[in-house]
């Protein structure tokens, strides 16, 4: 069975526990966290587990919906993890991929309207404020082709084009193959993104080779393909009857997702904001960023 997942850690675990050539996985425990890194350095380990060469990093945290209090051990760890893997100078543009009116689809939108935008303030202004060494970062929400009649690869494109940034930080909603992985899982990488992915809706993707910069994804798992869920759950129980599920081809486009998305989306946004925020203003403390944003 092809379960469908956008979580490296996931295709991992589906390949079994057996070493895999040219896949590094290193694991280790930071405060709230649990961070996981797996390095795909080989075409044969791309092919392994059905994901491009590149870094990708897991941060494992408790779930969103349960957890009122987000800035503790879990922040740093994110921001921490960010942070290696961005330039250390130059403007960030910072994308929130999504539909801000479908609720697991709305993280990267409400992830963008909390980012601490800077490109704006001029190095005098900022002295002036009393807040010097900002690091230049720009925001943007392009939405969804049904909603601006244009690709989102289309947009973030000219405005790279324009402004010229050394990085792109795209968020976006994941798909997981499993419920317990909703709203308590990060996941980073450098190898770009494709809008839409998580929600069954794959565009154009967004990466160092369409747009000439360095494109660093962040997302969260928001949603559960119905088939995938429902085989792996039949699996778990009785693994005789894997054979005879019948899907029909309506079922087969459902997503699941659970009844808290609402508190989920809003808490994840929250702490990627802030993790995106710390990681490139690194001369403001974390009260300075709540007042500003």
């Amino acid at each position: 069975m092809n379960f469908r997942t956008d979580l490296v850690l996931e295709r991992r675990e589906l390949v079994g526990e057996a070493p895999v050539p040219g896949v590094n996985q290193v694991t280790r425990e930071k405060e709230n966290a649990k961070i996981t890194e797996i390095q795909v350095q080989t075409e044969e380990g791309a092919q392994a587990i059905g994901k491009p060469i590149g870094k990708y990093i897991t941060v494992e945290v408790p779930n969103f919906a349960n957890e009122t209090d987000l800035l503790d051990g879990r922040l740093n760890a994110i921001a921490d993890e960010l942070k290696s893997m961005l330039p250390t100078e130059g403007c960030v543009l910072v994308v929130g991929l999504g539909n801000n009116d479908i609720t697991p689809d709305a993280l990267g939108p409400k992830c963008v309207s909390q980012i601490f935008a800077t490109r704006h303030i001029g190095s005098d202004l900022a002295m002036s404020i009393g807040l010097p060494g900002l690091r230049a970062v720009a925001a943007l929400t392009p939405g969804v082709l049904g909603q601006m009649g244009m690709e989102t690869s289309e947009i973030v494109a000219a405005v790279v084009e324009r402004i010229r940034p050394t990085a792109v930080i795209a968020i976006d909603a994941l798909a997981a193959r499993r419920l317990s992985r909703l709203g308590n899982t990060v996941q980073m990488s450098d190898t770009g993104v494709s809008p839409g992915s998580g929600v069954g809706n794959a565009r154009t993707e967004l990466s160092e080779k369409t747009l000439g910069v360095k494109v660093i994804s962040m997302g969260v798992p928001t949603v559960v393909d119905a088939v995938t869920l429902v085989t792996d759950v039949l699996g778990e129980q009785n693994a005789a009857r894997m054979g005879d599920i019948q899907i029909d081809q309506e079922f087969g486009r459902m997503m699941v997702t659970p009844r808290e998305i609402d508190l989920m989306t809003e808490r994840a946004a929250k702490l990627i904001a802030l993790s995106i925020n710390t990681a490139l203003q690194p001369s403001l403390s974390l009260d300075d960023i709540l007042s500003l944003i």
